[in-house]
Parts: C-alpha cells; structure tokens; sequence
C-alpha cells in the first residue's frame, strides 16, 4: 500500500515506516502530523485517484526532527565581463516517519 501526498509545493510517494525529508513543517520534534493533501492511496488492484485530492484521506506521519539541508553552492559567471557571484544556500527540512495511511 503508498500514497502520493503533496506537501511545500512538491509531491511524494510514501508507505508506512518510510522515512522522508520534507519541505520544512510547523511541527516540533516528536510531535504528529497529519497531511490531508493526498493525490493518490494504491492498495494492491484498487487504486483512488482524488480530483485533486482524494476525499476523506490522510497520511499520519511522526516528525523526528527539524534540520537544514548541505550548503549548496550558487556561482554566477559572465565570460569577458569579470562578473562573479557565489552565494550558499542551506535549505530548512522536516524529517518525518509515515505511520498510517487512512482512506
């Protein structure tokens, strides 16, 4: 059994016990959260597809933590015009644990 949830403009497949890194949450550290945005549950030969969201769906999941991503490196160059920018950027994410997967 997955579902396809949507969560800081980006979509994931989950299962129960998977382990994701979303975009960053309103939750603290060991608290529940629920995503109710689910595009699609597949359990087995039946499958729901929501338009857009499927009705009376919800994924529980547990945070485990709050964290910021690697730096990632932003370098702007222009050739023959001694134009150069680098810039980093650490991005904010939760770490959350799928539990149940409600339909």
């Amino acid at each position: 059994m997955f579902a396809i949830i949507q969560t800081g403009g980006k979509q994931y497949k989950v299962s129960s016990g998977q382990k994701i890194k979303a975009e960053k949450l309103n939750a603290e550290g060991g608290a529940n959260f629920v995503f109710d945005k689910v595009l699609l549950i597949a359990d087995g030969d039946s499958v729901k597809i929501g338009a857009p969201y499927v009705e009376g769906a919800k994924v529980e999941a547990k945070v485990l933590k709050q964290g910021r991503d690697r730096k990632k490196i932003v370098f702007r160059y222009h050739s023959k015009t001694r134009y150069r920018k680098k810039k980093g950027h650490r991005q904010h994410f939760t770490e959350v644990e799928i539990g149940k997967i409600n339909f």
